[in-house]
């Protein structure tokens, strides 16, 4: 079997060294759209709102590229975790969750800690779970928590695993927003360290399932946040405390991503659907907590 969860979750946590710098932050706010013109501000890419993005005097970090930080070495420490060898054409991110515990640094170098917490038998089906602790010489940065879906390797007899939904609340949303998927969006993010052929090669996506590559799920999670925080945080990166969800449907490059936000003290609620496809969920069960 593939999957050895007893060995997978018994292994000693694993250490990596992570260094970035402002290219690297530059890039991943270009792969999620960074500079692009919204409905709410039609703006010209160099609008003073998306150069904090983009711009290294001004630059600020979006917490999600904690999750690309060092090259995207969460994900890839929990697919070469002992007792885990899978094929990548049956990896889908299931879900995601980024803790942040100070602002993150512009550039810097962390250590990493990585441990497989569960495996979950989701009978056609495992779910791998992965966390991931970095920290510098200051103490702790973030905390990422990884579900890894992984097709036809479940049926070992293992736990399911929790399966609540979280419900929207029972009123219309407090904003709807939509942002458009530009054509090469995954070839662009995939630049930051996720090299999973299925984002750009067609013959790959079709041994995959699927009839053209598809956006990374971590490239709409970006996408979201950046629209919450420029929306509903005043652009302001630092008030993001942490940020999960659970990756309910594909995206395809060229789509358009309907965005609805419920407001609550402390918390954001968000929905992500696909305006292409008669509202297909996109991301479900996710929520920004912020100060």
């Amino acid at each position: 079997m593939p999957i050895d969860a007893a060995k997978a979750t018994s292994a000693e946590p694993r250490t990596t060294e992570l260094a970035w710098d402002h290219k690297d932050v530059q890039l991943y706010h270009l792969g999620i759209g960074a500079g692009a013109a919204t409905p709410e501000k039609p703006r010209p890419a160099t609008d003073p709102d998306e150069l904090r993005y983009t711009l290294e005097s001004a630059l600020h970090v979006l917490p999600a590229f904690a999750t690309v930080a060092g090259g995207g070495m969460a994900l890839a420490g929990g697919l070469s975790a002992p007792g885990i060898d899978v094929d990548l054409a049956a990896v889908l991110h299931g879900g995601q969750t980024v803790t942040v515990h100070r602002a993150l640094p512009v550039s810097g170098r962390a250590t990493q800690t990585s441990s497989v917490p569960a495996v979950y038998d989701k009978g056609k089906a495992a779910v791998i779970v992965l966390r991931s602790e970095v920290a510098d010489d200051d103490g702790p940065l973030w905390t990422c928590d990884t579900q890894i879906f992984v097709r036809g390797e479940g049926g070992f007899g293992g736990d399911r695993g929790p399966s609540a939904r979280l419900e929207l609340p029972d009123r219309a949303p407090d904003l709807r927003t939509e942002r458009h998927i530009r054509e090469d969006q995954a070839l662009l993010y995939r630049l930051s360290g996720d090299w999973n052929p299925l984002h750009a090669d067609p013959e790959f996506a079709k041994l995959a399932g699927f009839d053209r590559p598809i956006l990374h799920g971590l490239c709409t999670y970006g996408v979201t946040l950046k629209a919450v925080v420029d929306t509903l945080l005043g652009g302001d990166v630092a008030r993001v405390r942490s940020y999960t969800t659970r990756f309910a449907g594909v995206v395809f490059p060229g789509e358009t991503l309907r965005i609805r936000l419920w407001q609550e003290p402390g918390r954001i609620q968000v929905s992500v659907t696909a305006a292409d496809r008669d509202e297909a969920p996109v991301l479900a069960d996710t929520v920004v907590e912020h100060s």
